[in-house]
């Protein structure tokens, strides 16, 4: 398949886009069309178009529903100041959706156009992407099994789709630093399992620490390794990095975490700056003596979502570290502004991470 095949439906009746962009939230409103395609196996992918948005008919037995087949990413199209429309690293989204069906027994879906669905879908969707400072255009790519029957095996039948949402600043009021609790009890990964997919099972086994966290006033959960209990993770939807002295220091990439996209071009930009890195493992002990002592100079998570999430306070077993006097640092002020002005056409993009799409 390529571009070519992709037929356009166009709605008969547009929706009322939102006046007021202050107020756009995230994943709260979506746009007038969607993509969407369907997988037999000894078919392939077959019948990609874009149509109206619409909700889906599935049966009570199909295998999503009860074994929970399924995966999904996350990227954004964003408006330049020149109202030129753009996407960030769209073909590492499309990468990454393919290790993701690898490991969860799915079918891989051509990089190239899974690639060129996006960019169609956002073209066909430009009058959408908002255009006050800090907004995006949100893409959901989502891959689901559709097998109708019982029986724990890799269904032989899928629907892949992707939404778009209108999303605001993340910060309206300015990047405020978050508390977040480092889980004691609790796993989200562990060795040979799933971590690294983004699939549904990932973050609906991080709800119960969540909650609980929210209700002792923490923002986020901070997930230690599921094998020992001993070396720092990531947040919720976000991965970790603290400045310890004057290095950038995050969990390595071994099959329990997401491989961020947003944390591969912060590590890049840091690499650029001249900053020390290193991709370790950091247990929480030295992680909690670094704040103790002073030497833990910042701690940032990095998601699509937020780009970066500064964090004022960390608490592990009733013992609570302030960092950067609970303000947002420098160096992590400096990564937000320059990954965002690349994002929104603002700064160079000397790694050619910027799709143009109209």
């Amino acid at each position: 398949m390529n571009a070519s095949d992709i037929k356009i439906t166009r709605a008969q009746q547009l929706k009322q886009k939102p006046q007021d962009e202050s107020h756009l939230g995230f994943g709260k409103i979506f746009t007038d069309h969607m993509f969407i395609m369907e997988y037999e196996q000894g078919k392939g992918w077959m019948n990609p178009r874009i149509e109206p948005y619409h909700r889906l008919s599935l049966d009570p037995a199909s295998t999503v529903f009860h074994y929970a087949q399924e995966i999904f990413e996350g990227l954004k199209a964003y408006r330049t100041a020149d109202n030129h429309i753009q996407m960030f690293r769209a073909k590492d989204n499309c990468r990454r959706l393919n290790r993701s069906a690898e490991r969860m027994c799915m079918p891989e879906i051509d990089v190239d156009f899974n690639y060129e669905a996006m960019k169609t879908l956002v073209e066909v969707e430009k009058d959408w992407v908002p255009h006050s400072e800090g907004t995006s255009l949100y893409l959901r790519p989502t891959m689901i099994a559709n097998d109708e029957g019982l029986g724990v095996h890799a269904a032989k039948n899928y629907i892949y789709y992707i939404i778009a949402a209108p999303s605001g600043a993340y910060y309206p009021a300015g990047l405020a630093p978050i508390n977040i609790m480092i889980e004691d009890r609790y796993v989200r990964a562990v060795r040979g399992g799933m971590g690294f997919a983004k699939t549904g099972g990932n973050y609906a086994c991080s709800i119960k620490a969540g909650e609980e966290a929210l209700k002792k006033g923490f923002s986020q959960v901070l997930w230690l390794d599921g094998e020992t209990m001993k070396y720092v993770q990531e947040v919720g939807a976000m991965n970790m990095m603290f400045i310890i002295d004057d290095t950038i220091v995050t969990a390595p990439l071994e099959g329990s975490i997401l491989p961020g996209i947003t944390r591969d071009s912060i590590l890049t930009l840091a690499r650029d700056k001249g900053f020390k890195v290193e991709e370790r493992r950091l247990s929480v002990e030295e992680l909690m003596a670094a704040g103790e002592s002073g030497r833990l100079k910042e701690a940032f998570g990095t998601g699509t979502a937020a780009v970066v999430s500064p964090v004022g306070m960390l608490e592990y077993q009733g013992k609570e570290i302030v960092v950067n006097n609970g303000e947002i640092g420098k160096v992590t002020m400096d990564f937000y502004n320059t990954l965002t002005g690349i994002q929104w056409g603002k700064k160079e993009d000397p790694h050619n991470w910027i799709t143009k799409v109209c």
